[in-house]
């Protein structure tokens, strides 16, 4: 349903170029609308490649505003769906769908290079989209990655993942890096659990290009790859820790090899490899996302305890209460380390659950928690 265009007698609503749109109907469902930017250039006379974006809050121009540079500098349609949002999940694929299928039959689409993108809830759907049609060049999902129940180490499309420092998805998209095995990027950056900023967005196109070169749905332009691969380079060589370098030299290998030499990052990476230091720091970061997930089980147990009632109701309570209290001291930190991002990240999360408990004295704990922290 996606991809099919739609026979509709209406004539396509006149979009300016080079301007958010905030609220184009479907021509096929008027109360289907969306957000919309085409290039300053287009025109119908060449194909265009095509961004279908969902936000939790089905807000359709916040995706639109984040993609828009990165959309004018490689040629990209950009559309954020104002139906498809946080819930039944039926609703925002149908949304999904007509909003496709609206752009496909009004505009000129390159339908090999189609991509999804989403925020939290909205990734989720962009996964889910991409997953179901089978068809999509990419997803670049932000702050979470598969939709409920369903995992796969190789899917058949790129994926770009994106993460805040301070995000509380921040370990899934991680461990979403560790599982796949088909061409992917996770990208952390300073930040909560929010949309990637414009500069990431266009990196995340860039990349989306270097992809689509590699398995040929693009003819290769040596003067970007070139570009990019300068870039990546300058950014591996400016890494601060050996881990840092290991890392950004890996991921050089696996996204230009076949386009560039990169026997100096394959090096890089087998030296570092075999240095105790980094097997260390290795084992470490491992350990800290271990310690981090234990404590983020541990608290959904004593959430989950509070429906128990009686005395089991009154000790999860206790123990929550006093283990919030300590992570929003951790949290107010002076200083930015490890340990208070890791606090603010299971606090974030905490906010997000607690919406759900059942419990008017917890909620109303919570509630206070999150109005001291946030001044």
């Amino acid at each position: 349903m996606l991809l099919a265009a739609v026979t509709v007698a209406a004539c396509a609503q006149e979009v300016p170029r080079g301007e958010i749109v905030d609220n184009v109907k479907c021509a096929s469902d008027s109360s289907q609308t969306y957000a919309i930017y085409l290039p300053k250039n287009y025109s119908k006379d060449r194909q265009w490649k095509l961004i279908l974006a969902f936000d939790p809050r089905g807000r359709g121009r916040a995706p639109v505003e984040q993609y828009k540079d990165a959309a004018e500098k490689y040629g990209y349609i950009v559309a954020g769906s104002n139906n498809a949002r946080n819930g039944p999940p039926e609703i925002s694929l149908e949304a999904a769908g007509v909003m496709g299928s609206d752009i496909v039959h009004f505009y000129s689409i390159n339908m090999k290079r189609v991509y999804t993108a989403g925020l939290s809830g909205g990734a989720r759907i962009a996964m889910k989209v991409a997953m179901d049609s089978n068809e999509m060049a990419g997803v670049i999902a932000s702050s979470a990655g598969f939709p409920p129940g369903e995992r796969s180490s190789d899917l058949s499309f790129a994926v770009f993942g994106t993460a805040g420092t301070e995000d509380f998805n921040y370990l899934e998209m991680r461990q979403l890096d560790q599982t796949l095995n088909s061409p992917h990027r996770v990208v952390v950056f300073e930040g909560g659990h929010t949309w990637l900023p414009p500069e990431l967005a266009v990196q995340a196109v860039e990349w989306m290009e270097v992809q689509a070169m590699k398995a040929g749905r693009e003819p290769r332009d040596e003067k970007l790859i070139d570009r990019v691969f300068a870039a990546r380079s300058a950014e591996a060589a400016a890494q601060k820790t050996e881990l840092g370098t290991w890392d950004a030299a890996g991921a050089m290998v696996r996204d230009f090899d076949g386009l560039r030499d990169v026997s100096k990052f394959s090096a890089q990476v087998e030296a570092l490899q075999a240095k105790k230091s980094v097997l260390d720091a290795l084992n470490q970061s491992h350990d800290n996302d271990h310690f981090e997930a234990q404590l983020e089980s541990e608290l959904h147990d004593l959430q989950e305890g509070l429906e128990d009632g009686g005395e089991a109701r009154t000790a999860s309570l206790s123990q929550l209460k006093d283990r919030l209290t300590k992570l929003a001291a951790q949290a107010a930190g002076p200083t930015d380390t490890p340990e208070r991002r890791m606090a603010r990240r299971l606090l974030g999360g905490i906010y997000v659950d607690s919406r759900a408990v059942p419990d008017q004295e917890y909620q109303k704990f919570v509630d206070g928690l999150r109005a001291a922290t946030q001044k």
